[in-house]
């Protein structure tokens, strides 16, 4: 089915606020994940909100919670998330470190203790929008490891995504490189297996360590695991989300004896920069802006329209998604609908997911 992101957000709200009781929250972290699958980042969007609500029955996800400042050194941020909602507490927190760097030319805030983050392209965004340069490292604590190291067979970690963004310019929109450090994302394998279709060659391993296009692997303890992007080179930018963002933070790199059922903790690194800190922030502009056109003006390979920018395919995807909605897979609405029955969700709230209901309980 297809939903406008009109009433995706308010479904999303719904179950939400019916499962944590505050609605005021649940209404931001609605936005931000409908934005996610705006953008085509269907695996950081409301498929996202079964797994808060489980967060919630489990009381792993407290959703009164607010950022919490545990060191204050200046335009250095050490700052407790309480496992708040993550969309929540990293907006605070950015903001935090927007004012420091507003101070100081730069600012490095280090985040512990959130519940899932969303996606790290939000929170290097909200940097950007305000001027800065922003590099981000994070990692992720869950139930169980999903992704193999390189050269291994079984999982070790989870997908610690990286982000950088930069200001847009005259010429160009902001560019947002947002990305796991798997070769797929592990949202992106749940969309694929409820979906019925298969994940990228090399993107998933079984549980000897052998390829398979199969999503099926990574759910219902079948042992599987993701791989890391490009060998070596994702494993290594792996292992710095979880030494950088959870060991520096304090909350801790990925071991077995911080997994929690119903837990998804996200510990955080980011770094700002002011682009005019030496005072060449409009040349900064003016060569990138020099250095896209040259990039860009590379001849299409076959089969594809233009070379494109971090955050050029997303700004389309949003345009498109915008005008003719949001697609959503059988299987997440099934997840959606069991998610909403869950919270207690009033069969009128449900909208579009109150028909799938009905067949459900024929």
């Amino acid at each position: 089915m297809n939903i406008s992101a009109e009433n995706l957000t308010k479904l999303a709200t719904s179950i939400l606020g019916s499962a944590s009781g505050n609605t005021a929250k649940s209404s931001k972290v609605a936005r931000r994940l409908v934005d996610a699958n705006l953008t085509g980042h269907d695996s950081h969007g409301v498929g996202m909100i079964p797994a808060y609500v489980d967060g919630i029955v489990a009381q792993q996800l407290n959703p009164e919670a607010d950022v919490e400042i545990v060191q204050d050194r200046g335009p250095f941020l050490l700052v407790d998330g309480q496992r708040g909602f993550g969309h929540i507490v990293a907006e605070q927190a950015m903001n935090l470190a927007i004012e420091r760097a507003q101070t100081n030319h730069f600012a490095v805030l280090s985040l512990r203790n959130s519940f899932h983050l969303g996606r790290l392209g939000d929170w290097g965004a909200m940097a950007a929008e305000a001027g800065f340069i922003c590099i981000i490292y994070a990692n992720v604590q869950s139930a169980r490891p999903i992704v193999a190291p390189f050269g291994g067979s079984d999982a070790r970690f989870v997908t610690n995504p990286y982000c950088t963004a930069i200001p847009a310019t005259d010429k160009n929109p902001m560019f947002l490189l947002d990305m796991a450090t798997s070769t797929i994302a592990m949202g992106k394998a749940r969309v694929a297996n409820l979906s019925g279709k298969e994940v990228p060659d090399g993107s998933v391993i079984d549980a000897k360590g052998n390829p398979t296009n199969d999503p099926s692997v990574m759910f219902d303890d079948k042992g599987g695991s993701l791989t890391t992007f490009g060998q070596h080179k994702g494993f290594g930018l792996a292992l710095l989300g979880d030494i950088l963002g959870g060991s520096f933070s304090g909350g801790g790199a990925y071991l077995p004896t911080r997994e929690m059922p119903g837990s998804i903790t996200n510990n955080m690194l980011a770094i700002l920069i002011d682009p005019d800190v030496f005072g060449m922030a409009e040349a900064f502009g003016i060569d990138m802006d020099r250095y896209a056109e040259w990039v860009k003006s590379s001849p299409p390979a076959p089969g594809v329209d233009a070379v494109q920018f971090p955050g050029d395919p997303e700004r389309k995807t949003a345009r498109d998604r915008h005008a003719n909605g949001i697609p959503l897979d059988a299987g997440t609405v099934a997840q959606l609908t069991e998610a909403a029955i869950k919270a207690n969700v009033p069969l009128a709230q449900m909208g579009a997911l109150a028909d799938h209901d009905q067949e459900l309980t024929k």
